[in-house]
């Protein structure tokens, strides 16, 4: 695993996620065998579809990546934006199988809805890994914006089933799908300027009003953030760092004025107290 890992950290300062509508069909990515639109819970509905890419090249099973989309949580169908950037493809020439996923959106549900997602897409390609090739001794995720937010809660909660936050009770992993007793456990997260403490957003500087009612923050929690503070508390990635979180590598830009990076860096600092392998990239 130690030999995957560290590529995985690496290539990505080469890579940079893009959340526009892709340019690639899926006979112009280079993958030697592919699925798509796989249904992860098996209830049909959009938001729980997946895509499976394999590499051209290497010998099978393959080293998974989970890639997720940004969107302001808005968008239940855009797992084809993972190749639209270059980081799918990226992926796949380094060896990884990429496994890029659709979520429900804030307006389909709300949150944890989308982080319960995440975890039955990845105890999906854990029970079904012979089926795809996959070899889920090592996976890893990756995704930018609000998927970095998910790829990072994704991380940050891989020992974390269920808790308790001021007064409030969470279900994390959720009970989707036929594979419940299946691990969602990760060995790696790389998350683009993902927002990880939604109340200090707007303090730090973004020319977006986070604290609006209409913000992407306040509909993934159904509420202005200001007012439902306890609720922020569930969503931000950073309330469930521990020492059991696997290697963390965080890119963020400095001039970024939707999510300041502010969120990087305190995520970082929160990761480097409980002693998390991780490293902060702020690129110029």
């Amino acid at each position: 695993m130690k030999k995957l890992l560290l590529p995985f950290l690496l290539l990505t300062v080469h890579v940079r996620a893009q959340s526009q509508q892709p340019n690639n069909t899926s006979s112009e990515i280079e993958s030697s065998k592919f699925w798509k639109d796989v249904d992860y819970v098996g209830d049909g509905i959009i938001g729980h579809k997946l895509d499976i890419f394999l590499p051209k090249n290497g010998n099978a099973p393959f080293p998974v990546i989970v890639c997720i989309y940004g969107s302001a949580f808005f968008s239940n169908n855009s797992k084809a934006a993972t190749f639209s950037g270059g980081l799918g493809q990226r992926l796949l020439k380094e060896g990884f199988a990429v496994v890029s996923i659709n979520h429900r959106s804030s307006s389909d549900a709300k949150f944890p809805a989308q982080i319960q997602d995440v975890k039955a897409a990845i105890r999906f390609i854990r029970a079904n890994s012979p089926a795809f090739s996959l070899d889920t001794s090592f996976i890893g995720i990756t995704g930018w914006s609000s998927g970095g937010h998910l790829s990072a809660l994704t991380g940050t909660t891989n020992t974390t089933k269920k808790d308790k936050i001021r007064e409030l009770d969470i279900d994390i992993e959720g009970n989707l799908g036929k594979f419940t007793n299946t691990s969602s456990r990760i060995n790696a997260v790389v998350d683009w300027f993902g927002p990880t403490d939604f109340l200090i957003m707007d303090s730090c500087g973004s020319q977006m009003k986070h604290d609006d009612v209409k913000s992407p923050e306040s509909s993934l929690i159904g509420g202005a953030i200001q007012e439902n503070k306890d609720k922020v508390a569930l969503v931000n990635p950073i309330s469930y760092v521990n020492k059991d979180n696997p290697p963390f590598l965080i890119f963020h830009g400095d001039k970024d004025q939707l999510v300041p990076h502010c969120q990087s860096e305190r995520l970082y600092a929160r990761l480097q107290q409980e002693g998390v392998k991780s490293e902060l990239v702020i690129i110029p």
